[in-house]
């Protein structure tokens, strides 16, 4: 069913099903269960708190918890702006939404309270969502309750969860793909959502929880698996926010897990494909999106309910990639005969040398993968070529450029690496465990 607003969503289960688990989670050391109506009851009941403050941007520092999930809501449902950010949020992304009041983290508000300010002066229905930040810097995207609720019912409308359904919600509510599908979609659907207990828990959240549906980045899922801590109800899993290696969706299958594959963006209010049969990287378009391909492959997209009133006080970058409607997302895709979707990268993780070849970086780095196992690194250009961004000491040098000569003979001159550059602290990552490419790039433009 689609919903214009969060308590019209909240509203409706609350009255259909009231005794049915809405939330699950754990406080004070005990696991608890909210039904829809208790639930409904405390969010109205903290709305009805927030309207008579006098702030009208409030920014959450998400930490997944019951209360957390709560203030989103009701700050929503008092007509405040609300911006989501997580712990390692900047000043700068704080005073950039015109937050003047914080929730969260106790000695975090302290060292953040001085770049609130003004608010502003129409935030109704308002989140701002910043975006991952991997080919570009984070901007702060304007979504709306009516479209991440659009994006929701698109996702239930393709991938429908049960009322006796229960996902598991290990995502961090920042990211739009944590928030619709780790949480939205649950409720959409009036299935139970149950709050993950934080990167200390993932060892034990699915043995205490049972999940039959998870949402999850490939990072996460590799980590589960590998560990075997997914849990014998697991039925479903959902996969976005990264490129993920064939083994994670085999395995998958192999435990009778079905696997579906999500494509989205923060400015489309996450997801608009998603991967319905056998193949998970063959994906169906949302019912409320349009895709079409640019000459060069560029996946351009329409969609009227759940795509972004524009970045957040930009508008030289809003209209950069918002035309006519349509937005240029900088990813590749193609359709295959049954007009399903196929991505296949990042524009801007296209590296051209000189001679006008193309390297498709993240592809470059899964052949370097099993020669520097476990290590942390990236490849970036610089010159015109491809470049080794490696976590580790100079003294290691010899030792990686050993590892990689076989390889490197097998390319040609133009794409074998020019140099190795060691860096002493890990790579910069978003909460999804994505590379910001853009931020290394940018330090060794500046070093």
């Amino acid at each position: 069913m689609r919903f214009a607003s969060f308590e019209e969503l909240l509203r409706h289960y609350a009255n259909l099903t009231p005794q049915a688990p809405a939330l699950r989670f754990e406080a004070h050391g005990a696991l608890q269960t909210r039904t829809y109506a208790d639930f409904f009851a405390d969010v109205c009941a903290r709305a009805a708190a927030l309207k008579k403050e006098s702030f009208t941007c409030l920014a959450v520092l998400c930490d997944g918890s019951f209360a957390c999930v709560t203030e989103i809501f009701a700050a929503v449902m008092a007509e405040k702006q609300v911006v989501l950010l997580n712990e390692d949020c900047t000043a700068e992304q704080l005073s950039a939404a015109d937050a003047d009041a914080l929730w969260g983290d106790t000695e975090l508000k302290e060292e953040l309270s001085p770049a609130l300010t003004k608010g502003v002066e129409n935030g109704k229905g308002k989140l701002l969502f910043f975006t991952s930040g991997t080919t570009a810097k984070n901007k702060a995207v304007v979504l709306t309750e009516q479209s991440l609720c659009s994006s929701a019912f698109n996702g239930g409308a393709l991938l429908p969860l049960e009322s006796d359904d229960v996902l598991l919600c290990m995502l961090p509510l920042d990211h739009v793909f944590g928030f619709v599908c780790g949480l939205l979609w649950g409720l959409s659907c009036g299935a139970c959502v149950a709050l993950g207990r934080g990167p200390r828990h993932y060892f034990d959240d699915c043995a205490v929880f049972r999940p039959t549906a998870l949402a999850a980045v490939p990072l996460l899922l590799g980590f589960l698996l590998q560990k075997n801590l997914l849990g014998d109800t697991l039925r479903l899993v959902l996969i976005g926010a990264g490129d993920c290696p064939n083994t994670i969706p085999a395995l998958l299958k192999a435990k009778g897990i079905r696997v579906s594959f999500g494509y989205g963006l923060t400015e489309t209010s996450s997801g608009v494909a998603l991967s319905l049969g056998d193949d998970p990287y063959a994906m169906t378009v949302c019912p409320d999106d349009e895709i079409t391909l640019g000459a060069d492959g560029e996946i351009l997209i329409k969609t009227d309910t759940c795509m972004m009133q524009g970045y957040y006080k930009d508008k030289t970058a809003t209209d950069a990639v918002l035309q006519n409607g349509v937005l240029h997302t900088g990813d590749l895709g193609a359709f295959d005969e049954h007009g399903l979707l196929h991505i296949r990268g990042r524009k801007k993780e296209i590296l051209v040398l000189r001679d006008g070849t193309k390297i498709f970086l993240p592809e470059y780095e899964a052949a370097l993968q099993p020669l520097l196992p476990g290590r942390d690194f990236a490849v970036t250009e610089q010159g015109g070529a491809p470049v080794l961004v490696i976590f580790g000491e100079e003294s290691e040098r010899e030792t990686i450029t050993r590892a990689l000569e076989v390889h490197m003979r097998t390319l040609p001159r133009g794409q074998q690496l020019k140099t190795v550059q060691f860096v002493n602290t890990p790579l910069p990552r978003t909460a999804t465990g994505k590379i910001k490419r853009w931020s290394i790039q940018q330090k060794e433009e500046t070093t």
